[in-house]
């Protein structure tokens, strides 16, 4: 059966997008078998990064390694059971359909608490929290005290993770693998950073993920977008020298897919 990987958030703009793109296109060009989903019915940022992937395929005339999208099936709302919501019903569909013909099913959540967040959470085998280098966006994990040095207690989201572990353990399914990606960490060695890196050291500890290495701001992410390609990608497009920042863009994409140690994966990107 498929391993599920969900990547979540409830705040945007913290690059569940680029990470999921980049994920799934990683491990198709592992030769793995890769279906993926994209939560976000209103925004579908993952959804239209593939669409432009396809679009720039087709005008270009190059073939890339491609992830196959699905959207979550209809069902009649007339056929629903007393105390059912549809919405659980449309995801196990597709989870149930997918499970025996994929090696992984990428699930990309919305930047917001929904009904469907929360049972795609409750399915991963692995989940991906990627987390811009703030304490704003901490917030999203936890609550600190005005010097951002002690945890006062868990947030929101972390709660609904600890409620998807505890219906996972009560379905007698293996526990969720919770990293927290860190993205968009300064170069240099600066007192809010190293306060982020006690304080999410801490909570690691306290609620139980593990830590892994982020993309850095760059432009390039931002550039590959409308053409629906990824840093594996450059050279298959022409690029035949990549400048340092590119080369170390790749560097942290392999050391990310190394941090998620996801099974009969092999990490040659």
């Amino acid at each position: 059966m498929a391993h599920i990987i969900v990547v979540g958030n409830e705040k945007g703009g913290a690059g569940k997008s680029t990470m999921s793109m980049h994920v799934v296109t990683a491990l198709a060009r592992m030769g793995h078998r890769i279906a993926a989903l994209d939560l976000d019915l209103r925004q579908r940022s993952l959804g239209r990064y593939l669409e432009n992937r396809l679009e720039f395929m087709a005008t270009a005339n190059i073939e890339l390694p491609m992830v196959s999208l699905y959207d979550l099936p209809e069902i009649d709302p007339s056929t629903l059971q007393p105390g059912e919501n549809i919405y659980d019903l449309r995801l196990s569909a597709a989870i149930s359909d997918l499970e025996p013909k994929y090696d992984f099913i990428l699930i990309d959540c919305p930047g917001s608490h929904t009904r469907l967040s929360q049972v795609a959470h409750s399915l991963a085998d692995t989940l991906i929290t990627p987390l811009n280098d703030s304490f704003v966006d901490f917030d999203l994990l936890a609550h600190t005290d005005e010097k951002g040095e002690k945890i006062k207690g868990p947030s929101v989201y972390s709660e609904m993770v600890w409620n998807a572990r505890q219906l996972r353990a009560q379905a007698g399914l293996p526990p969720i693998d919770w990293i927290v990606v860190r993205n968009r960490v300064g170069s240099q060695r600066m007192v809010n950073k190293e306060k982020m890196e006690r304080a999410i050291d801490m909570l690691s500890k306290r609620i139980g993920f593990r830590v892994g290495p982020g993309f850095s701001e760059r432009v390039i992410f931002r550039e590959l977008f409308p053409r629906g390609l990824t840093l594996l990608d450059l050279k298959d497009v022409g690029v035949k020298q990549l400048n340092i920042s590119n080369i170390a863009a790749r560097q942290e994409l392999r050391d990310t897919m190394k941090a998620f140690n996801l099974p009969n994966v092999e990490i040659d990107v």
